[in-house]
Parts: C-alpha cells; sequence; structure tokens
C-alpha cells in the first residue's frame, strides 16, 4: 500500500508537471466508487482550465490547489499510483507484472488524466477501486483528522514520551495511527521497529525516552531515504527489513542469520526479529 514515501513521490511528480500550468485537457472516467458518488463530470468541470498553482500532501493524502474553489483531491488506496506519462516508472508491490498500457497504448484502469498547456501528462490508475477522488476548498475541512506529519513535523522524544504517556496498546498499532503518526503505514512500521531495536508488542507507554529517540531517529531515516530515491525499493538499503519481510514464496524465515517472526500486532500482519526487538 502506497505510504509516505510513495505519496510524496506521487507529489513531486504533479507538481513538476503541472505547478504554474494550466490545465488544458482532463479525464475523469466514470466511477462512482473513486469518485465518492460526485455526480459524473462533477470533477471533470472542476479542474478543466483551471491553472495549478501548488500540489500539496498530508501523510498519505495529496491534493492539487487551483487558481479557483474547489481543489482536487486524492488518496491513492492500496494499489493506486500516478506517474508521468511517456516517462518511466516505479512499480509497487501490488502492481505485480502487468503492463501499465493496454494495447491501445493508454494507461489500463484509469481514474484520472491531466494534461498541462506544455504537453505534460499525468494519470492515475488503480486496479483494485480503492483510490478516492473528491473535492474540497482547503485541507482543513477536505481531510480527515490527521497528526502531524512524519516527514515535515517530527516528533521530539520528549513530545512523544507525553502522547504515549500511559498507552497500553503495542507500539505496532500505535505507529499505524494517523492521529499520532501520520504518514506511516504497515512496513514503514516495522522497519522502524526492527532498525530501532523494539518489539512491536511492547506497551507503547512503557518505551523510555532514549528508546523513543532510536524511533524517532530510524523514522527520519527511513523516510529520507525511502522519499529521495522516489520510493523505488530496489534503492532500498540491503540492510533493510524491508527486502525479506513479505511472507509467501517471496518471503524470508531469516534475516543475517536471525528468524523472522510473523505475526497480527494491532490487527495488521507484523513481521518482526525476536532476537534483535525486545
Amino acid at each position: 500500500m502506497p505510504e509516505l514515501p510513495e505519496v510524496e513521490t506521487v507529489r513531486r511528480i504533479l507538481s513538476r508537471v503541472l505547478d504554474g500550468q494550466r490545465i488544458v485537457a482532463a479525464e475523469f472516467p466514470a466511477d462512482s466508487i473513486v469518485q465518492k458518488k460526485l455526480p459524473e463530470g462533477t470533477i471533470l468541470a472542476a479542474c478543466l482550465g483551471a491553472r495549478v498553482e501548488r500540489v500539496g500532501r498530508h501523510g498519505k493524502f495529496w491534493w492539487i490547489e487551483l487558481d479557483r474553489k474547489p481543489w482536487l483531491f486524492g488518496h491513492l488506496g492500496m494499489a493506486g499510483w500516478i506517474p508521468e506519462l511517456g516517462q518511466g516508472s516505479i512499480r509497487l508491490r501490488e502492481h505485480g507484472q502487468a503492463p501499465f498500457d493496454d494495447e491501445n497504448g493508454r494507461p489500463r484502469f484509469l481514474k484520472m488524466l491531466l494534461e498541462s498547456e506544455s504537453g505534460g501528462r499525468v494519470a492515475m490508475t488503480d486496479g483494485r477501486r480503492l483510490a478516492r477522488l473528491w473535492l474540497g476548498d482547503d485541507p482543513k475541512t477536505a481531510l480527515p483528522k490527521l497528526g502531524p506529519d512524519m516527514m515535515l513535523s517530527p516528533w521530539t522524544a520528549s513530545e512523544l514520551a507525553k502522547k504515549l504517556a500511559g498507552r497500553s496498546a503495542p507500539i505496532k498499532a500505535l505507529l499505524l495511527d494517523q492521529t499520532l503518526f501520520c504518514g506511516v503505514g504497515n512496513w514503514i512500521a516495522d522497519e522502524v521497529l526492527y532498525q530501532a531495536g523494539i518489539a512491536p508488542n511492547r506497551a507503547a507507554g512503557e518505551l523510555n525516552i532514549a528508546e523513543l529517540k532510536r524511533l524517532i531517529d530510524a523514522l527520519a531515516v527511513i523516510l529520507n531515504h525511502a522519499v529521495e530515491v522516489g520510493a523505488d525499493s530496489d534503492q532500498y538499503p540491503p540492510s533493510w527489513l524491508f527486502n525479506a519481510r513479505w511472507g509467501g514464496a517471496k518471503g524470508q524465515d531469516t534475516i543475517d542469520g536471525a528468524a523472522i517472526r510473523r505475526e497480527t500486532i494491532g490487527g495488521r500482519t507484523t513481521a518482526w526479529v525476536p532476537d534483535r526487538q525486545v
């Protein structure tokens, strides 16, 4: 599922292609699920002919600020993606190996296509129809309640200690709470805990300042690197748990000789290494 690094990569693609540009052509194929039951043509009318002032992001949500209201907001769901057409693109694990384009050269599972006055084109695709597009006047009213973005406004150890004080829930579960760690999803949570040496089932309120600092530092390293390489997982360091955490035929039983355990914690499948996380 796209998490903060993937969505920030999408934001940068949208910004590069659209910032300061007028939208001269657009497509939003009818899909009442993805478009949240908006009347057909509503999003198209809002975007076509508008000039893009900037592209924003908070956590896993992105939006396009236009020179008129309403603005376009989006979420990539489980497998949504937005490449610049005609340019190379990474593949998410959820994409598998199916071609991006159909036999006519059009993006498969097209949900949005925007063309700028300079000829750049971006397209949102989603084979699972779990992505969402909607309209709103500003992020404060158009987005759900969210905590601080973990790349733009990370916690300090002392701030986090106050937030987690007395909390008995597993730290893995709270890392997935978007009102606390906005932008963090399942793989990032597992990677953070692995690199910080913290067991995912530890009660969050029991973590000491030193452990919280390790957690915050690990989160910064992971997010910064993943964003720097454009969320291209082929460029993640070989030492990362990411490369071994997945189950199934492609999964691994060990990492550097230590056993990987997979279990459900906080309602999500969790990979961790008991010999290295306490």
